[in-house]
């Protein structure tokens, strides 16, 4: 069925081919379809189109083959993704991971939580158990970001596996909880605060420090998620020192 938008721009059309090559619908080698394709689908100008398909070409997705007309990258720019991004990912029924990611150290632990900031945002007391899961996204095998759940403990009522040892599934357990209970779970906005990586968040994106003195900053991007009954989760993911700012 074609795609019909009021009104739709160049941004609207490179957004829609974006989230394909994101999601796998649109895999390395492939072609998009012709501009004349695209101007029939989102019945928009060819200098619209033009100007989505010169967008996807210098965010890297894309590029021109000849006679295949335009294709998608063989080694699409990956940025590193958010957990806000991966979850909207999977409720559009794409995969968990981007074109040429994995990840690694996938651990879970039932903890106590003496961190204020956190208690309150899950509105627990201190030292209350909460569940911590974490894994390190990598992209060519090259660690980029530590990705953070800190879970809230009514959750594990409803997703027993949320302790399990390795990786869970191709779906987040949103998707499970929401199945099983029928409540909707939403996200704040996403925030991003600069801060010093530990020394086990640098052990795991595997940066050399010389001098335990050195100060290595990274960015940081947290969302907390509710349902109904109130908070569910805080997500972090701890992007490796550099690798936010050259995706931009």
């Amino acid at each position: 069925m074609a795609y019909r938008s009021s009104g739709a721009g160049y941004a609207d059309v490179a957004a829609h081919f974006r989230a394909k090559i994101e999601d796998g619908g649109l895999s390395p080698g492939d072609s998009l379809p012709s501009v004349d394709e695209i101007r029939e689908q989102f019945g928009v100008s060819a200098k619209t189109v033009s100007r989505a398909l010169k967008l996807l070409k210098d965010e890297g997705l894309a590029g021109s083959r000849g006679s295949l007309g335009t294709v998608v990258t063989e080694r699409p720019r990956v940025a590193p993704a958010s957990g806000t991004a991966r979850v909207e990912r999977t409720r559009r029924g794409g995969p968990n991971y981007a074109s040429g990611e994995t990840s690694t150290g996938h651990t879970a632990a039932l903890l106590s939580c003496a961190d204020p900031g956190l208690c309150r945002d899950l509105d627990i007391d201190p030292h209350d158990e909460v569940i911590i899961r974490k894994r390190v996204f990598r992209v060519d095998g090259k660690p980029m970001t530590i990705g953070l759940e800190i879970i809230h403990p009514r959750a594990l009522a409803v997703v027993a596996d949320l302790l399990k040892q390795g990786p869970r599934g191709p779906d987040h357990w949103f998707n499970e909880y929401t199945e099983k209970t029928g409540k909707q779970v939403s996200g704040s906005p996403e925030m991003r605060i600069a801060r010093h990586a530990s020394r086990d968040e640098l052990e795991d994106l595997e940066v050399p420090v010389p001098d335990a003195d050195v100060a290595v900053p990274v960015m940081v991007t947290r969302t907390t998620w509710h349902d109904e009954d109130g908070p569910l989760e805080v997500m972090e993911d701890i992007h490796a020192p550099g690798v936010w700012h050259n995706a931009r």
